[in-house]
């Protein structure tokens, strides 16, 4: 049986988790739920609540992704830029440094194809984040194991000097 894992995640904190191959990021979706998904035939409405979760996934790892991550998710967020699928075997999948996923609960997985999956419940990752479930909760994160990385946290914001 697995044992779950709680963190706390404020709407103004971002949570990292860091393994040796990629790099996770999780906001809440905050209390301006209303998000675009766009695909290659429709533009579909989700609507989230503050305490469910936006989450991006990279294949690298260090200080550039992460903040790379971090204004991915504050564009998001923040500025409300939608969420883009591409069809499949488009030519820009190769070349994704990041997807995203935005829900209640959402599955890692390193079987799919980056950027082409409007399914909001999975995020390809690294094999060491592989099948590993996400829930955001009312006061944070819910793992369905406790990841084996490293996990901190910074403030969400973009510091403009």
């Amino acid at each position: 049986m697995n044992k779950t894992e709680d963190i706390s995640l404020k709407e103004n904190e971002l949570l990292f988790l860091s393994g040796e191959n990629g790099t996770v990021a999780i906001v809440k979706a905050g209390h301006e739920g209303q998000y675009f998904l766009e695909t290659q035939n429709e533009e579909i409405v989700l609507g989230l609540e503050p305490h469910d979760l936006i989450i991006a996934s990279a294949f690298s790892t260090g200080d550039v992704i992460k903040k790379g991550l971090k204004s991915i998710l504050y564009t998001i967020r923040e500025l409300k830029s939608p969420l883009v699928v591409l069809p499949k075997n488009h030519p820009a999948s190769k070349r994704m440094k990041a997807a995203v996923s935005a829900g209640n609960k959402t599955v890692i997985s390193c079987d799919i194809t980056p950027g082409t999956h409007p399914e909001q419940d999975i995020v390809c990752g690294s094999t060491e984040f592989n099948n590993l479930e996400i829930s955001g909760t009312y006061k944070g994160v819910q793992f369905s194991k406790p990841p084996q990385c490293e996990i901190s946290k910074v403030l969400f914001d973009i510091n403009i000097q």
